[in-house]
Order: structure tokens, then sequence, then C-alpha cells
């Protein structure tokens, strides 16, 4: 009998050992995602991992206007701790044109959440050149932000590489993975020495090679034929947020550098 009593003891020791462990480790995620789940916050791992902030949901301060020398006075917004671009009702006009970061960047990891507002549109640009007169597009790829569901863009293009997360009008993405107008979707680029990836809610969507011949090729069959600075992209930009004349929202925007 003295043996079973050891027995059983040592037996409800452990199992209560276990369901401590298991308790603690509960506890650690639910404090890891209540730490990652704070908008516009950077958790220990990813400052550990060298990201940075551009925008802390108060200030722009890492932000301006394309061939502006400050941020737009009008068209922008901090709301909410978000960063919204202001619909002007008439598209493009009467905005306050694209932002764009105050640092050039080569090589990196560009993060963000957005959120559209139903047929709304907009952009995100990187590797962008500022010259006066000459709109961002003209210079810089850009991932494609759209409400799949209303914007007209969507049926437009070719096989849908127009649709958000798409490397707009040449390499279409998988619009099945974004969520509709009114929830947020989360976004990376990468950019490494001319190897870009999209990435939409955790699922890479495309993959491609700049200044290749595959890259030439697709850019001379494209609206984009003209323009020089398109077909070249620079190794070095800034990166863009559009102003397309709709409601669009921003947080957690980051970036690693490499």
């Amino acid at each position: 009998m003295k043996h079973i009593n050891i027995l059983l003891l040592a037996l409800s020791a452990a199992v209560l050992l276990s369901c401590g462990q298991a308790g603690q480790k509960q506890e650690k995620a639910k404090s890891e995602k209540m730490e990652e789940a704070k908008p516009n916050t950077l958790t220990q791992a990813e400052i550990d991992d060298g990201w940075v902030l551009l925008f802390d949901g108060k200030t722009t301060d890492n932000w301006r206007g394309y061939n502006k020398g400050s941020f737009p006075e009008k068209g922008w917004k901090i709301e909410d701790g978000t960063l919204k671009v202001v619909s002007s009702g008439r598209g493009e006009a009467g905005g306050g044109g694209d932002i764009i970061t105050k640092n050039k960047y080569k090589n990196f990891e560009f993060s963000v959440d957005w959120k559209v507002s139903e047929g709304g549109n907009s952009g995100i640009f990187y590797l962008a050149q500022e010259k006066p007169g000459q709109p961002i597009w003209k210079s810089a790829p850009e991932m494609q932000i759209l409400d799949n569901d209303k914007h007209p863009d969507a049926g437009l293009g070719k096989d849908g590489n127009r649709k958000a997360g798409s490397l707009y009008d040449l390499i279409p993405g998988n619009a099945d993975v974004v969520r509709p107008s009114g929830e947020w979707n989360s976004v990376k680029v990468l950019v490494y020495n001319g190897t870009v990836v999209h990435w939409v809610n955790g699922e890479q969507v495309l993959e491609y090679h700049l200044w290749t011949d595959d890259w030439k090729k697709m850019v001379l069959n494209s609206k984009f034929k003209d323009y020089e600075d398109f077909l070249n992209t620079a190794e070095e930009g800034y990166i863009g947020l559009q102003d397309h004349g709709d409601d669009v929202w921003f947080r957690n925007i980051k970036i690693k550098i490499f």
C-alpha cells in the first residue's frame, strides 16, 4: 500500500507540473498574441530582427508628399491610429497626392496593413524615383490595393493583374487571399538584389526579378513600355503610398533593411 501511495503522489505531482507548464505556455502565447495585436508597435522579436516603424499612429514624421517638401496639408490625415487617404469624391483629382518615405531604400522587406473603402483603389510603390513633372508610377513598380468586388479595375487588365496584391498591370497575384472592403489586409513586399516578392495575408502571391530579359520583355509589352525609368527600375528608391481619391487606411507600417 505504501508503494501505491507513493506512486499516486508522484503521478499527481507530474500531472500538476504538466498542467502548470501547459498553463504557462498558454499565458505566454496569449501574451505574445496581445503584444503582436497592438497596432503601430514592434514586438521585442521584431526589434531584435531589425524592424523599424515608419508610422507610430500619431505623426507623419517619416513621410512627405511626392515632389513636395512636407506632408500634404489636405487629402491625408491621422485617424484613430491609422494613416488615412481621404476621399476626394473626384478620383485622383482634388486630393493631396501620393506620399513617399523621407528615406530611400535598396534591399528591404516592407510590411503594412491596409483597409479599403467600398469601390476603393490605391497602391504601394517601391524603388520610386522623384522627378519634377513626372508621376511616381512612371518609375516605380506598384503592389495594387483594390476592392476586388466593386472597383471596375478588377475586371480590366489581363488575368487579374489589376486586382489587389498584383504587380499592377503586369503580374497577377492570388486574389482569393484578399479580404473584402472594410477588412484589414496584411501585406509585405521583399526587394533584394532585383528579386521582388509580394505576400498577402501570410501567403506569397507572386515573385519576379528586375533587370532580367524576362522583366524587360514584360515591360516592353505593357503600358509602361515608353517609360525608361520603369524599364530600368532603380536599385534604390522611395516607398510610396498612393492617393487615388478613395478612402483607404494604413497602419503597422514598418521596414527591415538588409
